[in-house]
């Protein structure tokens, strides 16, 4: 087992190769999550969670599996393309350095969310030709982060007017991120209505509306600027229905005509992943193929230009690698539910808190023996350490604050609680530090079992390090 935190050695292993509620009773009546509890997780066996724990010193952590970040990446590299594809990580899905590292080993480039998210690359080595930027919020330095060739995406008109107030007149190259006027995203069947992880159509704020393109008020601005659209993006939701994703991205293709100087047309991300026995994986040869026949009749009709395709997976590349390791560390019981409490929690998965996401929960014995692993099974809740009732693990799908029992394999105080899917959006959007709980730990494993701790755990005094006393005699 290896645990520093060594540069070299990293390089060296990633080269290529209390808001109260009353929530209500719903009892499960999936039958792929009441069947026979799984003896492992996706990827950790008892034996191997022990290795983790002991790599972390203790729970709760973060393990990520570089076998599945490497199956995932291939995938996404080998995605159908008619005149060339960059995959670009959408790296707000889990930001640690050693995953964006790993990535870049594989020749995949980064979609930034911020700033803040573009230095973070840079520092990890991505050279700035090697990140796009499409953010709600324009940063202050954008036009630095430009002249250094950082592929910025105007998502907004005043954006693009900041973008040509700055460039003006220099045939400054510049994406537009357009909003196609649908969305599709997680439990939500609308393409139209609000969903938290729906940004496309009416009701979403992402992109540019797509009416401002086609009634001239977009190229009016691009000329007035002397500006070079080099790039349309497009992004429709996170777990995207595929039928809809690939409707939208053929559509794409008609604002790429409005700008003969576009090169490249970005469809984003969102590929649905299924974290949960049943849950279907988006094939990505399925949804490709067609999109990049289009791109084909695209040249055709367009006197043969050949656009590149960008795509920029997050939950897709990561969600499956990656699993949260907690403690059993109490269990409780009342008239209606037995609960079992983790020591861990939102502040470290939100998604179930915020989502109603379901993530497969499995549990190992605390001795880390595969021998001591026991038959009897119950129906419980999993909830987590913080003082606040929305920490619920195992809500109804969809629905945050309704209770759902999950029959998990029967579990003492001690035991291992491992649960799986928490790649993405969780390490990296999390409630850390909320009960001053410290931010988690992550490791690394390898094919070969090898456990490399990859971020330590935070100390206390990190949480409150950047206060600062008032003046005596304010109060």
């Amino acid at each position: 087992m290896k645990t520093p935190c060594s540069s070299l050695a990293l390089l060296t292993l990633l080269s290529p190769g209390a808001h109260a509620f009353a929530p209500h009773l719903h009892r499960s009546t999936s039958t792929a999550l009441r069947a026979a509890p799984p003896t492992q997780s996706n990827f950790l066996t008892p034996e191997l969670a022990a290795s983790c724990i002991a790599a972390a010193s203790g729970t709760p952590l973060y393990a990520y599996s570089l076998p599945a970040l490497a199956d995932a990446a291939s995938k996404c590299l080998a995605f159908p393309n008619a005149y060339g594809l960059t995959v670009r990580y959408a790296m707000k899905a889990c930001p640690n350095g050693s995953v964006l590292k790993y990535f870049l080993s594989r020749g995949i480039h980064i979609d930034a969310s911020s700033g803040y998210e573009v230095r973070r690359a840079m520092e990890a080595g991505f050279k700035p030709e090697m990140i796009s930027l499409s953010s709600q919020e324009l940063p202050g330095d954008f036009a630095d982060l430009m002249e250094m060739g950082i592929k910025v995406n105007a998502c907004s008109v005043s954006q693009l007017e900041r973008i040509g107030k700055a460039f003006p007149n220099t045939n400054q190259k510049v994406g537009i991120r357009i909003n196609p006027g649908v969305g599709s995203g997680g439990f939500s069947s609308s393409t139209t209505g609000f969903s938290k992880t729906n940004v496309g159509g009416p009701s979403s704020s992402f992109g540019i509306w797509h009416e401002l393109v086609s009634d001239g008020t977009v190229p009016s601005i691009v000329e007035k600027y002397g500006l070079e659209v080099e790039r349309i993006h497009t992004h429709i939701g996170s777990g995207s229905d595929p039928a809809i994703w690939q409707s939208v991205a053929t559509r794409s293709l008609s604002f790429c005509k409005i700008w003969d100087t576009v090169t490249a047309l970005n469809l984003g991300g969102g590929y649905k992943v299924g974290r949960n026995p049943g849950e279907k994986t988006t094939d990505l040869i399925e949804i490709g193929t067609p999109v990049a026949d289009a791109f084909r009749e695209f040249a055709k009709e367009n006197n043969g230009r050949e656009l590149k395709l960008e795509i920029e997976p997050g939950t897709y590349l990561v969600a499956n690698a990656g699993a949260l390791v907690a403690t059993i560390q109490d269990k409780v019981s009342t008239s209606d539910h037995i609960f079992l409490k983790m020591d861990a929690g939102m502040t470290d998965v939100l998604r179930p808190s915020l989502y109603g996401a379901i993530h497969p929960i499995t549990i190992l014995p605390g001795s880390g023996e595969s021998s001591d692993i026991g038959t009897e099974t119950e129906s419980v809740v999993v909830v987590g350490h913080c003082c606040e009732s929305g920490d619920l693990m195992t809500p109804k799908p969809g629905e945050p604050e309704a209770l759902e029992e999950r029959t998990l394999r029967k579990a003492e105080v001690g035991d291992i609680a491992v649960m799986d899917g928490s790649g993405a959006y969780c390490s990296g959007m999390s409630t850390k530090n909320y009960n001053s709980f410290p931010e988690a730990p992550e490791v690394l494993v390898t094919a070969e079992g090898e456990v490399h701790l990859i971020r330590k755990r935070q100390r206390l005094e990190q949480i409150y390090e950047n206060e600062c006393d008032v003046p005596e005699g304010v109060f």
